[in-house]
């Protein structure tokens, strides 16, 4: 990996704009900028300008001019990356943007690859690799929930807790690697007392983080949420009614089977992903029996399930929508269970009464007029266990975290039998090794170019 040379990328998104905005990081990247930008002051030099500062200009290409600009500079070590970084505001046009960048290539520029300045930014000590990771969430967040959580782990929230940890581990570890110096003279240098103190708190911090991880999970990723009900039973008028305005957004949604659609709204902050899928039945029809049997597929993919049903039909078919229920409770008894009786204006104060007393959970809906809603998404969001958001409590939603915490935590356990066991010193010093391993791998304080390379490898060109 190449750290000394200049890179160039564009920082906003690709296509037409009324603004663009082109980064440039490295050793010469004012030199870079200055020699293809001129000041509408004629004597300003870029390399001769304070750090964080604005320019008025034009880029030149000898004397082709291509754009009026804004250059913006910033001055090693306080800067994203902690290098030079120019960026230069011009405007959005895709013709502009790509003469400045192949201008700046032809100069000595070198194009960034996938998430190098923020890759150079933790290299340079700016960021830890757990809050250069959160960049990535930040940009993908799409709803409150995951911006508040991507916001607190770039605040290094949870990376500043792993540090505390690792550093109180660490300090008992080199009690321990000096006891086995000393093996011979069979003296303790660790207060083992102490020590156990510690292995439970970084105990009950590890299954704390761990656990967070389900909620964090569907957070970051929308909770998915399938809709049993037959067609026209108004479920699109129901997201929009959840909307509050007729724009319910559709997309294929990759990995699902190739009709499957899905729609994904925000209620509260939180995001949420509705699964759209038929009724289920007793059927001898080849075609509909594949129709239910990816019914159960997506129910099982669900952290939530709503049955929706029209009120019309509850007269006539009572029966099925019973039985349609009994399945679903009984394949899947603990998955939280929304009944919702839909179209409640068109129907009499009789067939309400009898609808709440066969089926007494029931809650009634008229996504039309906008009645029930509110009791609705009251009740989506308290099936998500959004304490610890509230609490402002680190909530992990990164898989990769996750799983070192897992073997962290598997470590710590094996340290603790050791103390309670009385296992000699140079036993309990291999795990502690392991989990200050996990513990570094989060932070970044153990790294390798393949890690580096996978994590880098998800982030957009020009971050």
């Amino acid at each position: 990996m190449n750290q000394n040379d200049t890179i160039v990328a564009l920082a906003t998104a690709s296509g037409a704009g009324a603004i663009a905005v082109i980064r440039l990081s490295g050793t010469d990247a004012i030199t870079i900028a200055e020699d293809c930008f001129r000041s509408v002051s004629k004597a300003k030099k870029l390399s001769k300008q304070k750090t964080h500062t604005i320019h008025l200009g034009h880029i030149v290409d000898d004397t082709r001019e291509i754009d009026e600009v804004l250059v913006s500079v910033f001055k090693n070590p306080n800067s994203y990356t902690g290098e030079d970084v120019v960026e230069v505001s011009c405007h959005g046009s895709h013709y502009i943007q790509q003469q400045i960048i192949q201008l700046f290539l032809r100069n000595g520029c070198r194009m960034a690859d996938a998430g190098e300045f923020t890759l150079r930014a933790f290299l340079n000590g700016k960021l830890d690799l757990s809050q250069a990771e959160a960049v990535a969430d930040l940009i993908a967040s799409d709803n409150e929930a995951s911006h508040q959580i991507a916001m607190q782990q770039m605040r290094g929230g949870f990376s500043s807790e792993i540090a505390k940890l690792r550093e109180e581990l660490l300090n008992f570890a080199s009690l321990i690697e000096l006891e086995l110096d000393f093996a011979e003279e069979d003296v303790e240098f660790a207060d083992r007392t102490q020590f156990r103190e510690l292995v439970e708190r970084i105990t009950f911090v590890l299954k704390r983080l761990i656990d967070s991880f389900a909620v964090g999970n569907v957070i970051k990723n929308g909770i998915p949420v399938a809709i049993v009900g037959e067609p026209n039973v108004g479920k699109s008028t129901l997201l929009n009614a959840l909307l509050n305005e007729e724009r319910a957004i559709v997309s294929e949604i990759a990995g699902t089977t190739r009709d499957t659609i899905e729609d994904e709204i925000s209620i509260g902050g939180m995001g949420f992903r509705f699964i759209d899928t038929a009724g289920i039945r007793e059927t001898q029809d080849v075609v509909e029996s594949i129709g239910i049997k990816k019914t159960f597929e997506k129910i099982e993919q669900a952290q939530v399930v709503i049955y929706l049903f029209d009120a019309e039909q509850f007269q006539v078919q009572s029966s099925k929508f019973k039985v349609e229920l009994e399945k679903i409770k009984n394949k899947y008894p603990l998955k939280p269970l929304l009944v919702i009786a839909n179209k409640i204006d068109k129907v009499d104060d009789i067939l309400l009464a009898q609808m709440q007393t066969e089926i007494p959970e029931i809650q009634l809906l008229s996504a039309k007029s906008g009645f029930g809603v509110e009791q609705l998404t009251d009740s989506l969001l308290g099936l998500v266990n959004t304490g610890a958001l509230r609490n402002n409590e680190t909530i992990i939603t990164n898989t990769r975290h996750y799983d070192a915490l897992l073997k962290a935590l598997e470590e710590i356990q094996k340290v603790k039998y050791g103390l309670d066991s009385g296992l000699p010193s140079d036993l309990m010093a291999i795990d502690i090794r392991e989990a200050l391993y996990q513990f570094g791998l989060i932070t970044g304080n153990v790294t390798n170019d393949e890690l580096l390379g996978n994590i880098f490898a998800n982030f957009c060109i020009g971050k």
